[in-house]
């Protein structure tokens, strides 16, 4: 295999690879200026999350919602748009799941789980299918959009469930549980052979919705007429509208669906743990899918990857926090830094190919002939 046939693998798997070593070592570094050691830290870490059964769970858990908004993320941004509302419309679709198990409470669960992922769903299209509109028929970014559509959904979800839906005698902020029925099963109940889980961890089995998700989203981009425009309309929406590719009902479709994934998201937190709506549950995990999405390279499987890291990370910082005395916002800052060095890691990748590039190009060419 030539050198330049290489390149297409090195230019996807260079930045990510860079941005966690850099972001890694930035780690170590406060980690020393603390007065601790980075090796110590991480067996703590590694011991914590993949030592023990509830550390495996933490990190399931974290994955599962972050595979989600990660991928709303990434499917908007192959579209050419970006999706900075997968927090708001994370809100609308656990909110819809629980409206629709306590509205239906006689339901079988055959019925009422079902029913339940759909409202996640279109709970979370509906609310990024606003932005999508506005886009195409008003030509307003979706940027400003999605980032108001957050706080409409924080303020309307909160106002519902501390003046409507708030259990009576409570004191904390949410409402009362949904049906059992409409509970769908904790990973550790399952009766898998030598499944390590234990019963009262969160992970769950919107685990296998996600991964499903995700092999549907590569399925779609990739299989799929619908799938070949979205990516058309990301490579350059003028070109596509050239080529007869209705964009605007494209842009819309793929903001909607993109919505739709992060809506599922409530699945994790209300069907498999919860089980009723906590206002202001989120913690950042719509914003944080934004940096599972550029670290996965906007792809479904890149996702998959990089949100068990942020997964693996956020649990970390429980053992960081209890065992060493390193603070827990360290993780954050680690966090932070592979964002900030994957998106300098693209700039890094293209100057090193082009100098790979140029020798490889001079191979095949010959001497004496110029590039045309």
């Amino acid at each position: 295999m030539t050198v330049g046939a290489l390149l297409p693998d090195l230019r996807r798997f260079l930045p990510p690879v860079t941005a966690v070593a850099g972001a890694a070592a930035f780690g170590a570094i406060l980690v020393v200026a603390i007065g601790e050691s980075p090796a110590a830290v991480l067996r703590t870490v590694i011991g914590g999350i993949l030592g023990t059964p509830d550390g495996l769970a933490a990190v399931l858990f974290n994955a599962t919602a972050l595979i989600f908004t990660g991928l709303s993320v990434a499917f908007a941004f192959r579209a050419g748009l970006f999706n900075i509302g997968a927090e708001g419309q994370l809100l609308m679709g656990a909110f819809l799941a629980t409206l629709t198990g306590l509205a239906f409470p006689r339901l079988p669960a055959v019925m009422l789980v079902p029913l339940c992922v759909l409202a996640a769903a279109a709970g979370g299209a509906a609310w990024a299918a606003v932005p999508g509109l506005l886009r195409a028929r008003l030509g307003v970014h979706e940027v400003i959009n999605t980032i108001m559509m957050n706080f409409i959904a924080a303020g309307l979800t909160g106002y519902c469930t501390v003046h409507l839906l708030k259990e009576p005698g409570q004191m904390i902020p949410h409402t009362p549980p949904i049906p059992a029925a409409a509970w769908i099963p904790r990973l550790g109940d399952l009766r898998l052979p030598g499944n390590p889980l234990p019963a009262s961890s969160p992970a769950n089995v919107s685990l296998f919705l996600a991964l499903a998700v995700a092999a549907g989203a590569a399925w779609i981009l990739h299989r799929t007429p619908f799938g070949f425009r979205v990516r058309a309309l990301g490579s350059g929406e003028p070109a596509a509208r050239t080529a007869g590719i209705p964009t605007g009902r494209t842009l819309v479709a793929a903001m909607a669906l993109a919505g739709a994934f992060a809506g599922l998201a409530g699945v994790n937190e209300v069907l498999g743990f919860r089980h009723r709506f906590l206002d202001n549950f989120t913690s950042g995990v719509g914003f944080l899918g934004i940096a599972v999405a550029l670290l996965g390279r906007a792809r479904p499987a890149g996702v998959v990857a990089a949100a068990l890291l942020f997964g693996g990370l956020n649990a970390g910082a429980v053992e960081i926090d209890l065992f060493t005395e390193v603070p827990r916002e360290v993780v954050l800052v680690v966090e932070a830094g592979i964002l900030l060095f994957v998106v300098a890691g693209d700039d890094l990748a293209r100057r090193v190919l082009s100098r790979i590039r140029r020798p490889a190009d001079a191979e095949i060419l010959g001497p004496g002939e110029e590039e045309g």
